[in-house]
């Protein structure tokens, strides 16, 4: 009987996360935590303990990716990368960092490009962004930094048609390594030389 509970519990935990991946495939959901909500709401599961973590969802995904979307994800990947390295080329003084689903190789037709930019003055972004006349969007979000999380500037802007997303952290923040949520992929930070290497150039 416990063997049979804990092959349906596993078994549904991939029916999971092959929905929520599915999801961030196709309708451009770009969080874990989203995607897996969604995906048990639509099961009408209620146990958070059978929710996949968020490598079994990223490996849900590349499969997705590799059966359904061979044909145009690799050229979406690197065309999202030749932007990334576009962006970091002219942000280079704040020491920009390509992060999330561009880097992982897991990127869609709706994610964005995902970059860390650090600075002890992040007004001396916004005055580089006026200046170099980009149109942008200023806010904030939640991130973790040490043992607690904060509200940190954001910036969003378009690039050739694709969504930019720059998050502005502390330069203390550079020498930490990235904190790493439980369940999730390994965190990373690729510089504009790593990112080069991943286009061959």
């Amino acid at each position: 009987m416990g063997k049979a509970r804990s092959r349906r519990d596993s078994n549904l935990r991939r029916q999971l996360a092959y929905i929520a991946a599915r999801m961030m495939a196709e309708d451009g959901i770009a969080d874990f935590a989203a995607a897996k909500w969604k995906a048990a709401r639509q099961a009408g599961l209620e146990d958070a303990k059978l929710l996949p973590d968020n490598q079994e969802i990223e490996a849900a995904l590349r499969e997705y990716q590799g059966l359904y979307q061979s044909d145009e994800h690799p050229a979406r990947l690197r065309r999202l990368r030749e932007i990334a390295v576009k962006v970091m080329r002219d942000f280079s003084e704040f020491r920009p960092a390509l992060v999330g689903s561009v880097l992982s190789g897991t990127a869609g037709e709706h994610s964005d490009v995902n970059l860390q930019l650090f600075t002890d003055d992040p007004k001396s972004l916004t005055l580089f962004l006026l200046n170099r006349r980009y149109r942008f969007e200023e806010g904030s979000r939640r991130a973790r930094r040490g043992e607690q999380r904060d509200e940190v500037p954001r910036f969003r802007l378009e690039v050739e048609g694709t969504a930019v997303t720059l998050t502005v952290l502390g330069r203390d923040d550079e020498r930490a390594a990235p904190s790493r949520p439980r369940g999730a992929a390994e965190p990373q930070r690729a510089r504009l030389a790593e990112v080069e290497a991943l286009l061959g150039r």
